[in-house]
Parts: structure tokens; sequence; C-alpha cells
């Protein structure tokens, strides 16, 4: 039989001590403020608490009441569903979670789900998209090719989680059974009230779903979703949290892999309660043949899913043709906008320290975000017009700061280093050393020949080469 994991005062004293002192106070009173500073002296009372709890899989009603906070989703906000619940969690119970977490990750092995990205060591969201525009530029380097790109939108996946499914999945997985108890105590009978302002709602008890803004909640979701693969070789399903996308790789008109795939799908999502919003899923086709046949639309639940030339597709704007001019514009002009406040910053008298130091995390962020996966494929008048905004900000701080092609180089590099370093990495055999060598065609046979610059000048084929150059691989 197992035996409940339990947590020791060292385990307990460094989670109270990672408490950010600028969060919210949760609905017990418990400032974290109190629990950072007073650490050493609360170890031994949280410590028991946190043991007793998990020994007898219950969760104290305290530490599972939340305050639901609307959050919008965008600045004009006209409805319900522009609004985000983020629960405000005791903070007690968040140290708890992560104890709890920590113990969850060191049970599930790290093979499960390769096509999940979040919430996971070495993976980002410019993972996601690298593989996923990897497999797409490589199928159409051949002839007769096309891909369909669909972008599946859940409503409030976290809320539809049903406890009593996720347990049987994490059972699955090789989670002891004492803490799968405690997580479905966690999930179940969870007191929660609405705070607009000033004004709060009734209480509700809610036993279904995992709170947004818990420790836990991304973590269950990811297991809960786990099982939500392909069946068909020429389809691949990419998530990262709650957004999935599947990329149809289609030959010769033959879609009946993607179809079936997305139907599939479709039976998990009613089987395990995840709503699809119809209305918001997206499909983008990347289509470069000479003479294209009319393609049929995509049918789902009775309604056809629109197809967009462009769609945000985890915060990079992916075309059809698969340019990034439009991503460019958007960036150049979010960079242009934050020089403002640099200028303010100047104009108050700053140095040119604490003004580089602004101009790193105001505007250098945005003009690098994701700068892996389109930079390569940028042209050269996209590259001059992000330059301009550098020369802007060198003469605003009077310093010399990195150009973009340092910047793209120096962070391919370090990427590559992780993944080749990583051998349960999605993308490590993109880069292992005996395929690594991506040439452009009418080169050496031993190569993997690329037919057109935009595959060749991609994140996988230009890293390679860039590594190759320093002999880092």
């Amino acid at each position: 039989m197992d035996t409940a994991f339990q947590v020791t005062h060292a385990q307990v004293l460094r989670a109270l001590k990672q408490v950010n002192p600028h969060k919210a106070m949760g609905p017990d009173g418990v400032h974290p403020r109190v629990l950072k500073a007073c650490g050493e002296q609360l170890v031994g009372v949280y410590a028991d608490i946190f043991n007793l709890s998990l020994s007898q899989a219950v969760v104290p009603r305290v530490f599972k009441s939340s305050i639901i906070i609307p959050v919008p989703k965008k600045p004009n906000s006209s409805t319900l569903n522009d609004l985000r619940p983020v629960a405000l969690t005791s903070a007690p119970m968040r140290c708890l979670e992560k104890l709890v977490l920590t113990h969850i990750n060191d049970t599930v092995s790290d093979t499960v789900d390769p096509s999940q990205f979040a919430y996971r060591p070495n993976r980002s969201v410019d993972d996601a998209v690298a593989i996923a525009l990897h497999h797409t530029l490589q199928h159409l380097d051949n002839s007769r090719t096309y891909v369909r790109m669909i972008f599946l939108d859940y409503s409030s996946a976290y809320n539809t989680i049903r406890p009593g499914k996720l347990i049987g999945k994490l059972t699955d997985l090789g989670v002891p059974t004492p803490t799968c108890n405690w997580i479905l105590d966690f999930l179940i009978e969870r007191p929660q009230v609405v705070r607009v302002g000033r004004r709060g709602s009734a209480e509700l008890i809610v036993s279904t779903g995992s709170p947004q803004g818990c420790c836990l909640s991304p973590k269950l979701f990811t297991l809960y979703t786990h099982d939500c693969a392909s069946t068909h070789d020429n389809t691949i399903v990419i998530k990262y949290a709650d957004d999935t996308t599947i990329l149809g790789l289609i030959k010769g008109g033959d879609e009946s892999g993607y179809r079936s795939v997305i139907e599939d799908i479709l039976i998990y999502g009613e089987e395990n309660d995840l709503i699809l919003n119809v209305a918001k899923t997206r499909e983008v086709i990347a289509d470069f043949r000479r003479s294209p046949a009319p393609l049929q639309p995509l049918t789902i639940q009775g309604t056809e899913v629109e197809r967009v030339d462009n769609h945000r597709f985890l915060g990079l704007q992916v075309m059809s043709d698969l340019s990034w001019s439009l991503n460019t514009a958007a960036t150049v002009k979010k960079a242009q906008q934050r020089l403002y406040f640099i200028r303010l910053l100047r104009k108050s008298g700053l140095n040119q320290r604490p003004l580089t130091l602004a101009y790193s995390g105001l505007v250098e962020s945005i003009l690098t975000s994701g700068i892996t996966v389109w930079y390569g494929n940028t042209t050269q008048a996209e590259r001059m017009a992000l330059q301009r905004v550098i020369k802007t900000a060198e003469r605003i701080t009077g310093t010399t700061l990195p150009s973009m092609d340092f910047i793209y180089s120096q962070r391919c590099r370090k990427r590559a280093v992780r993944i080749i370093r990583d051998s349960l990495h999605p993308a490590h055999p993109l880069l292992n050393k005996k395929h690594c060598k991506y040439r452009l065609r009418h080169s050496r046979a031993d190569s993997v020949i690329t037919h057109t610059t935009r595959f060749f000048n991609s994140f996988f084929p230009a890293t390679v080469r860039l590594m190759a150059l320093t002999e880092n691989i």
C-alpha cells in the first residue's frame, strides 16, 4: 500500500522564503510578506499542517477557499466572455501546492506527452512554434504538397476538468494513491466568491475544474489531456497548455488523415468535457502549388471553420504565405511606442546605465520576442526597420547596443545547446550530429537538401550552420 509523501522543514522553509511578498493577500488574511519575513518562526507550524493534510488526504476549507477576480482579456471588454476568472487563493496553500507539484514532477515520467510544451523544463513557446514551422516548411519543400493548420480554441478549459476522470488518468500515470486522493479533495467542494472592486457575491461551492491562478492547475490540465494525440503519421498535434494546433501535412490532395484526426480530437473533447469554441477556431492554409484546386472547407458541429490569411499563433503572427511582414510591422510599432518611455527617463536626468537597463526591459524584450523563430526569414527591408529602432535607442541612451543580427545568432546558439543537451526534447533529433547538414539543392549529396530558401533560413537549418561555424556541434 502506498504511503503519503511528507515534506521536511527544509522544504517548507524554502517554499516560504520563495513567496513573492508583492502578491495579493488571500481569503485567509495571511499576507505573503508575513510568510517570507517570518518563515523561520512559522516553518514548524506549517510543516505540521501540511503533513497532516497530506497524510489524511484532506485540504482545510480555508486553504481551498478562493476569491474570483474577473481580469479583462483585452482593453475593451464588452461581454462576460471577455473576462478571465483568476482565483485569488491562500498564500500558505500556494506553498503547499508547489511542494505537491514537485512531488508529481518527480513521479510522472518526462516522456509523457512530448507534444505538450507548456510548464515543462527546457520547453518554451518558441520551441512549439519552431517545431510546427519546421514540419510545415519541410513538408512544403516537396512537390504537390500543402499544409492545413487549424488552431482550436477551448472555452474555459481549466474550469471543465472532471476531478474523477483526472484521478483515473493520474493513477494510470503512476501517481501514488494518497497523492491522488489529496488532489481529489483539493478539487472538490471549493468555496468561492466573485469580487469586483469592493463588492462580492454570495459564496458558491464548486466541485468541477481547477481554478486559474493555482500553482497546480496548469500541471493538472496538461496531465488531464496527455492522451490527446495524433493517430496519423502525416498529422501533427502541437499543444501549449490549452492551445491546441493541428498540422495536416497534405500530399496529393489526400486529406483523410487530417480530417480523421480532427474528428478524433473532437470526440476526445466531448468525452472529457472540453468545450470547443468553433466561432474562435481558425484555419490557415499554406499552399504554394502553381495551380491549386479549390479546397473543401472544414466543418465542425455544423459550422464552417473560418479560413484566414493570418493568425496569432502563441504570440507570433503566422501568415498563409509563411512570411513575417505583419509580425515585424507589429513588433516595430510596439517597440517605437516603448521608446517614448526611454525618452522620458532621459529627460528626468538618468545616466547611461539605468537607461540601458530600461531599454533592455522595455524595448529589446519586444524586438527579440520569438526572434529565433522568425528573424531568419525576414526580408532586408524588415531587418532595416528593426535595426532603425535600435539606432534610435542608441541616440537616446548614448551608448552602443547589440544589433538584431548579433542577438539572433547568440539566441540561436544558446537555444541549440540546451536542446542538444536534452535527449528527451522533441527537437533533439533535428540538431543531432548525424543529420546536421542542411544545404540548398545542387549541394553535397550527403546533406539534407532544402529546395526553398524559406526552409533553408528557418530556425533549425540556420542554427546548424551557425553552430558549425563556431565548431560547437
